[in-house]
């Protein structure tokens, strides 16, 4: 059975982390998260890692956030929450991950896919690609604490643009909005990566280390659990479950 997180070591110091369900467009599922979990775990223990970068299998996605045909049966808030507050704790371990982390967006990012993006600490994606904080047509809210992070990441009144008109839009719009910081080719984002790989890693994780202070002082943690109550909430609603199955039969 193939793995979903595929990981490649490169001797410059960086562990490239692939989502392998390309099938499903890179989706999330459960199986997903065991690995992610483990992978992250792993990193951040390895001395030969610097550095952590997330892309997508295949060139159509990213990762096109949670897989809903394996979600579509959550009803309750209880059962929601369970799901949500399991992915939400994988993004904070993401976010003050103790080595910088990067997302390079080579397709659509959708929904929780942007969310697992605002979690690394920079984003670069290829030209056109098309991501967006879809959740809104779906009668939620963002569901694993992506939100929070959001407005740490960009100025608050764009966040709540990109979270509220849960538009899709491409990577040219996103950099305008401050959400993506370089457009890149197919490779390039490996000279980005190595202006970084260049510096110790003690160095690295000093910086890193500022900014998951900042986070860890001003309740970071607590603030994306509330956020994913809320979520948990607007999941059981009859309007969530209604667009649910709009979207699913429409892929039918």
């Amino acid at each position: 059975m193939n793995r979903t997180i595929e990981v490649e070591k490169d001797r410059r110091g960086f562990m490239k982390v692939i989502f392998n369900r390309p099938e499903k467009r890179n989706a999330v599922n459960y199986r997903l998260m065991d690995e992610l979990e483990t992978v992250l775990a792993e990193a951040a223990d390895d001395d030969e890692v610097k550095m952590l970068v997330l892309t997508g299998a295949g060139n159509q996605a990213f990762c096109s956030g949670g897989d809903l045909s394996e979600f579509q049966d959550l009803y309750t808030e209880e059962a929601a929450f369970t799901m949500l507050s399991r992915m939400g704790r994988i993004l904070h371990t993401l976010a003050v991950f103790p080595k910088p982390t990067l997302a390079f967006i080579n397709g659509s990012a959708i929904g929780g896919g942007c969310e697992i993006a605002t979690a690394c600490d920079f984003r670069l994606a290829k030209s056109g690609v098309k991501l967006g904080f879809v959740q809104g047509t779906l009668g939620i809210t963002t569901g694993w604490g992506g939100g929070s992070l959001l407005v740490e990441k960009i100025p608050g009144q764009k966040a709540l643009k990109l979270l509220m008109d849960a538009n899709i839009h491409n990577a040219e719009e996103a950099q305008r909005f401050g959400f993506i910081d370089e457009i890149v080719g197919e490779e390039d984002w490996a000279d980005f990566a190595e202006n970084l790989l260049r510096r110790e890693t003690g160095v690295l994780a000093a910086y890193k280390k500022l900014l998951v202070n900042k986070w860890l002082e001003s309740g970071l943690k607590g603030r994306m659990e509330a956020e994913i109550r809320e979520c948990a909430k607007l999941w059981a609603s009859d309007a969530h479950h209604a667009a649910v199955s709009r979207f699913l039969s429409k892929k039918k």
